[in-house]
């Protein structure tokens, strides 16, 4: 159930807040995710796969590889 809960709120910031694939990613076209597929997007998959607790612990160590001296690229979930 929770894990329902919390990709469905992965689903509603994609649409809504995120530079890559929300509302506002015509005005925000220099913003975004250094890697394919995007963080949020790569949480998702990571919670789907590998279950809740595994799966934000893969999504957060992701987010923290994203940085501005970060190559970035294609970085499939494992």
């Amino acid at each position: 159930m929770l894990k329902k809960i919390i990709l469905s709120l992965i689903k509603l910031y994609q649409k809504t807040l995120s530079p890559d694939h929300g509302i506002f990613s015509s005005c925000l076209s220099n913003c975004g995710c250094r890697f394919y597929p995007t963080c949020s997007e790569y949480t998702y998959q990571a919670i789907s796969h590998y279950g809740l607790t595994r799966g934000i612990f893969m999504g957060i160590k992701r987010i923290l590889k994203c940085h501005p001296f970060s190559q970035g690229g294609y970085d499939p979930l494992k």
